[in-house]
């Protein structure tokens, strides 16, 4: 995509030659996009009701770039957002970017940023139509909006809405984001003590790829829309199951019984977890970052999903009274704990 191979600072260019640079690869796919990058706003002629969302990436607190490939930030910046607009079950169809970097950035680095922002509006068939981009006094700075479209108001599907005896679903599998994390944190401890030291991480691709370059689940979306079922609330798990549940129970007004046999985890993240001589359920239940869909559905759509093997049951929805609570595998009931990302922890 980019063909410059030297360190070319960006005061070189300034900072329209740079978003003409950065940007100029990127075509419009969408007729609902009559205008994009270049003029003074984005122009959208969309039919039906737009859902838009809008994420934040700060360099040192929600990535590391000694272990983070610029490539991958660029393409995880994206689909956080994407994740939040399947959420709402609507298509994503346009993302605006901005990013503020330090002086320490090259073009090179900036483009290699962009990459993955192209892979992503690619692999998700969405149009980039603006941002911004800003000089910082230290580190790198990401953010994007994105916006989607669904048909009307009885599609949009929130957090509020779930109902007692609702089942509890989730799509793919927890906890393997923050084992790739907990394996990148340890070899980068070991770097730091020992430079000489090449990082060993064969045999964890699964969850290395899970941290860092994510995935948003529009096919779940369209498997809805193929299996005509609309869910009763819906949310991503960003931040962990646990967090999620209570999201849920919160707008809903109403209390969730989990059950831990019943939580998908993969074996290598079950392993990795093992390995490092941690819980897999806590992964699972405090790791974030799976960007799955966590929903409920009414039990007469069961048959609908009962053999899709990335659709599974882990519990049910009670009443407010009851909370929220994990039955353990051996059936003790305990009070549900989020233990997950909190950008202003106490």
């Amino acid at each position: 995509m980019f063909e410059n191979k030297e360190k070319t600072p960006l005061d070189q260019l300034g900072e329209f030659k740079l978003i003409k640079q950065l940007t100029g690869e990127f075509k419009l796919k969408h007729e609902s996009s009559v205008i994009g990058v270049g003029d003074d706003a984005a122009l959208l002629e969309n039919q039906g009701l737009e859902v838009i969302s809008t994420d934040l990436l700060v360099e040192n607190v929600h990535f590391d770039l000694m272990y983070t490939p610029l490539r991958h930030l660029g393409y995880k910046a994206v689909v956080v957002n994407l994740s939040d607009i399947c959420a709402m079950n609507a298509i994503p169809k346009q993302i605006l970017v901005s990013v503020a970097m330090s002086s320490k950035y090259t073009l090179e680095a900036v483009e290699e940023l962009y990459s993955g922002i192209y892979a992503a509006c690619e692999k998700y068939n969405i149009d980039l139509i603006g941002g911004d981009t800003s000089t910082a006094p230290q580190g790198l700075c990401i953010s994007v909006t994105a916006i989607g479209t669904v048909a009307n108001k009885e599609a949009v599907i929130k957090r509020a809405g779930a109902s007692e005896g609702d089942l509890l679903c989730v799509s793919g599998d927890l906890g393997g984001a923050y084992a790739g994390l907990q394996m990148l944190e340890r070899e980068k401890r070991v770097f730091m003590e020992q430079p000489e030291m090449q990082p060993d991480l064969e045999g964890y691709d699964y969850i290395i790829g899970r941290q860092l370059r994510p995935e948003a689940r529009t096919d779940v979306i369209e498997l809805f829309e193929e299996l005509e079922i609309r869910p009763t609330s819906m949310i991503d798990v960003s931040d962990g199951l646990a967090s999620e549940v209570f999201h849920l129970c919160e707008a809903s007004e109403i209390g969730m019984k989990v059950y831990e046999d019943k939580i998908p985890i993969d074996q290598l993240t079950y392993d990795t977890a093992r390995e490092l001589h941690m819980d897999p359920t806590l992964y699972a239940l405090s790791g974030g970052e799976d960007y799955e869909l966590l929903f409920t559905l009414k039990q007469a759509d069961y048959d609908k999903v009962k053999n899709s093997m990335d659709v599974s049951v882990i519990g049910y929805c009670a009443p407010k009274s009851e909370g929220a609570v994990l039955i353990t595998k051996s059936g003790v009931e305990h009070p549900l704990k989020a233990q997950g990302w909190d950008a202003f922890p106490s």
